[in-house]
């Protein structure tokens, strides 16, 4: 893993592909065993999801469907606190488990109100994945069931996670350069 530029900012190697695919795995097994015997419907956020959810439903050993909706709340590196929904869930959940299936969880504005509107369905139960959480950063009060990695609040790209647009095709993590006192 090299240096990369994205937007003129320089960003270096923070986590590999393998170290990733190791904690996808543990979670992987970890809602399977939960969920044994059940159908669970695994609802992904995108556009950043996209990496994750395709590896974590390949070592998902259950029946299992999938889903996915759309969400909004960031600008370049910074979160706008605001949140908008850009598409729903287009299949019915009623009387469903749905775990929702986040790439990261920083400040917890996008998931609250992800999680706010499903919970107003009549779903069986609702639980939270997410591959990164930024313990530091998280300011809401709602439980994340299932966390694949916590890192520092840094500023990251790749493996899904964007830098407006850019960068999601990455297979590693890389952090903007100067954030590196990890």
């Amino acid at each position: 893993m090299d240096e990369i530029k994205i937007h003129g900012d320089t960003f270096i190697p923070y986590i590999t592909f393998e170290e990733l695919e190791h904690g996808i795995k543990m979670m992987a097994n970890t809602i399977h065993q939960e969920y044994k015997g059940e159908i669970p419907i695994f609802v992904g956020v995108l556009n950043g999801v996209v990496m994750f959810m395709s590896d974590f439903l390949k070592q998902y050993k259950g029946d299992c469907e999938i889903s996915f909706l759309q969400m909004k709340s960031y600008e370049g590196k910074e979160s706008t606190g605001k949140v908008r929904q850009l598409m729903d869930i287009p299949m019915d959940i009623t009387n469903r488990h749905v775990v929702i299936m986040e790439d990261i969880v920083d400040t917890g504005n996008t998931l609250e109100a992800l999680y706010n509107a499903i919970s107003k369905k009549p779903v069986k139960s609702l639980k939270v994945a997410t591959l990164l959480y930024k313990p530091d950063a998280y300011k809401k009060d709602l439980n994340i069931d299932y966390i694949a990695m916590s890192i520092p609040d840094k500023f990251v790209v790749g493996y899904g996670l964007d830098y407006d647009g850019l960068g999601r095709n990455l297979p590693d993590i890389y952090q903007i350069k100067g954030d590196s006192d990890l």
